[in-house]
């Protein structure tokens, strides 16, 4: 019984020290893709978008792996969905 003790004292630091690793790390990771994913599903037609390269673009069709987007008024290119950054909000004085 003693024994069995003691290999449970010498390893609760280390399943302390995986708690604070999920919560800190892998946790908040799974909720920024998490949200990001969603970001990626809601996508429209119009919406203003930031490329991972840094470029802003508007959406002229989505299909499903890539999306066509507008750069300026002359060209318009096919974007995998796993580029998109970000979605631009739309702020008043944008507007």
């Amino acid at each position: 019984m003693e024994q069995q003790g003691s290999v449970i004292g010498s390893f609760l630091p280390l399943i302390i020290l995986f708690a604070i690793f999920y919560f800190l790390i892998i946790r908040p990771q799974q909720k920024h893709q998490k949200a990001h994913r969603a970001m990626l599903d809601g996508l429209t037609k119009g919406d203003k978008i930031v490329t991972s390269g840094g470029l802003i673009a508007e959406i002229v069709k989505t299909e499903e792996d890539f999306i066509k987007i507008k750069l300026n008024e002359d060209t318009i290119v096919r974007l995998d969905r796993s580029f998109v950054a970000k979605k631009e909000e739309v702020t008043g004085s944008d507007a």
